[in-house]
């Protein structure tokens, strides 16, 4: 016997997962961890192909959003992000996914848990993993969301309707602080490294520091396997300096390497998820780094080319394009203020109805 469980697919941003409602999935986290993980990966716990699931056997195609009404006075949804670890067996609920959470408000609108209004829908989501809110902004004409339209996602082919996605007081939400471990620059196993959290806790690092240029594309970087145990040492060993603890088996810090833009952007990166180099650079992953490369005195100083007239649109280039971000900032002496932090992005239906898993683990 199977059981059936309502679910929809849809792609956020350049990733794409399972969205849930909470009320379809068992209370208790340890089995609802494990039926996700069916739902992934099917019978085969652990297997990297997750092929007997809907998992992509891709970090980035192996998450799922878990959605309610909140209870929070100052929040509509609550989501939680939920990452099935490829081949590992297990699930990760230590971070956000900024990507994934563009698809929130579209998925809690077909599912019926959010009214649509004609012209656009708003909600503030309440990101469970990390306390923090995000007020998001759909297109819905006619009450209807609407996924046709011009904005362009770099790492997602076509276009689509942009979704607004302003974040709302998410600097230290995984660490306790903008600044971790107290200092804009630490050196680790002697190299410079600067940590920050804005959303998401980023070690960025000078590409040049490593022994690379940071243009190199995302197959020749999966492929240097010195340079990732170079990243892997770094990162184990300023996880605990980041109030994260022994991080060996979480999925932060990501590791960030930053170059000067080829482009015309602000500042060029190649980012590991952490173990294998993003196709683009998620979207709390962009802010944290922009964020790093503001600071003075940073690794990034005398990197970034910073925008003219005051424009706080930053173009953060990865190995697909660009992402562009909105970040304003007030800088007074050693005080270091985030206003705002905001990204575009774009999400897609693709499919909707229930999927099954063994009855034997539910």
């Amino acid at each position: 016997m199977q059981r059936a469980i309502p679910y929809m697919q849809l792609r956020g941003g350049s990733s794409k997962g399972l969205y849930f409602k909470a009320s379809d999935l068992p209370a208790d986290e340890a089995l609802r961890d494990r039926v996700v993980i069916a739902a992934m990966e099917g019978v085969g716990l652990g297997d990297p192909r997750q092929i007997d699931g809907l998992g992509g056997a891709d970090s980035l195609t192996s998450k799922v959003a878990i959605v309610s009404l909140s209870q929070r006075e100052d929040a509509d949804l609550d989501y939680l992000f939920l990452q099935v670890v490829v081949g590992g067996g297990y699930v990760s609920t230590v971070q956000n996914c900024g990507n994934i959470l563009a698809g929130v408000l579209p998925f809690a609108i077909e599912a019926k848990m959010w009214p649509a209004q004609d012209g656009k829908t708003s909600a503030t989501i309440h990101m469970v993993n990390s306390q923090g809110l995000c007020e998001v902004t759909v297109q819905t004409p006619n009450g209807r969301v609407e996924y046709a339209g011009d904005a362009k996602v770099d790492g997602v082919p076509g276009t689509a309707a942009p979704i607004i996605c302003n974040y709302l007081d998410v600097a230290g939400s995984s660490t306790g602080a903008l600044l971790p471990t107290g200092n804009v620059v630490d050196v680790i196993d002697g190299v410079e490294v600067t940590a920050v959290d804005n959303g998401m806790p980023v070690v960025v690092l000078r590409a040049t520091d490593l022994g690379v240029t940071g243009y190199e594309s995302k197959v020749e970087l999966d492929a240097n396997e010195e340079l990732k145990a170079r990243l892997e040492a770094i990162r184990l060993a300023i996880g605990p300096k980041m109030n994260l603890g022994d991080v060996a088996h979480k999925t932060v810090p990501k590791m960030c390497l930053v170059a000067p833009p080829k482009n015309g952007g602000y500042v060029n990166t190649r980012t590991f998820i952490p173990h294998v180099c993003h196709a683009a650079i998620g979207v709390l992953g962009a802010v944290s780094t922009a964020t790093a490369c503001l600071l003075p005195g940073s690794v990034a100083a005398g990197i970034t080319h910073a925008p003219a007239d005051g424009n706080t649109r930053l173009s953060i280039e990865h190995p697909s394009g660009e992402f562009l971000i909105d970040l304003d900032v007030a800088i007074h002496g050693d005080t270091f203020e985030i206003r705002k932090s905001g990204a575009i992005r774009t999400a897609r239906l693709i499919s909707k109805g229930e999927l099954y898993i063994p009855g034997g683990i539910w």
